[in-house]
């Protein structure tokens, strides 16, 4: 595949940054137009965004500091080169950081919680689909071996050097299959959206559907890197995907009484 996507001069461009980037730019401006239909104000939802992705950015960079501190201090100029490196790990510090500056952002404004995630619940949808397509070219999370007709095979050696991609072996192309299925929740939480019953349930239907896909695709992808549990009947973004569809049935429970439906504001 091609984890260079081109070069200006000297400067190379890598194809995850680059579809990272432009699925980041999709979901910003798809945001506000799902911030109209939550009923939230877009301008704050925009600035919220933008406050959770630097965040993100800087909890990674701390992270990638912190790893590689022994080797920046006899090679600094190496700290360049750190952009390249994709890890879980990595996307988990990502995603605490963003998610907390987020939180603490909306409570500072006093923006609602829950209809804002249900706000972002298809922008994010839409911003991963195309951040596993910047994956599948980069060979980053890449899948186990495979004989399948529509089999991938890397041969560039950056994929191996940034992302430890196997060269010359046919793998599942296990990113396009989680970059489908984040598109498809994509439209169904945008179908969801104006017909939810209460603030919280496109959320919700997020959750359980981030969860299922993401349980599914890693029965395909390497386990490198990725962790293991119960004696490896699940490797780490397995158990986090557990508990994102508990986490979305209880947002999507009835509950009595509870005060912040939307027919209760609007009847």
């Amino acid at each position: 595949m091609h984890p260079v996507l081109f070069h200006i001069g000297a400067v190379v461009i890598p194809s995850y940054g680059a579809f990272s980037a432009l699925g980041v730019v999709l979901a910003l401006f798809l945001a506000q137009r799902t911030a109209r239909i939550a009923g939230v104000n877009a301008a704050q939802v925009w600035n919220l965004c933008v406050v959770a992705l630097f965040a993100a950015l800087a909890g990674e960079r701390v992270l990638l500091v912190a790893m590689n501190w022994s080797d920046l201090r006899r090679h600094p100029g190496w700290i360049l080169g750190l952009a390249m490196i994709h890890h879980p790990l990595l996307a988990m510090a990502g995603a605490l950081a963003g998610l907390g500056s987020a939180v603490a952002y909306a409570r500072w404004k006093r923006i609602p919680l829950a209809a804002t995630a249900d706000a972002l619940a298809a922008p994010l949808a839409l911003g991963l689909a195309f951040e596993q397509l910047g994956a599948l070219l980069a060979g980053s999370g890449y899948g186990t071996e495979t004989a399948v007709r529509w089999a991938v095979t890397y041969h560039d050696a950056l994929a191996a050097r940034w992302s430890g991609t196997p060269l010359g072996v046919p793998l599942h192309p296990v990113q396009a299959y989680a970059g489908l299925s984040f598109l498809s929740l994509t439209l169904l939480v945008l179908v969801t959206l104006p017909a939810r019953r209460r603030a919280g349930d496109a959320a919700g239907v997020w959750m359980m559907g981030a969860g299922v896909s993401i349980f599914i695709t890693e029965l395909w992808r390497d386990t490198e890197g990725r962790g293991t549990l119960l004696g490896g009947a699940l490797d780490g973004p397995q158990a986090a995907a557990i508990l994102l569809v508990l986490g979305g049935a209880v947002v999507l429970m009835e509950r009595k009484g509870r005060s912040e439906g939307i027919e209760a504001r609007h009847g």
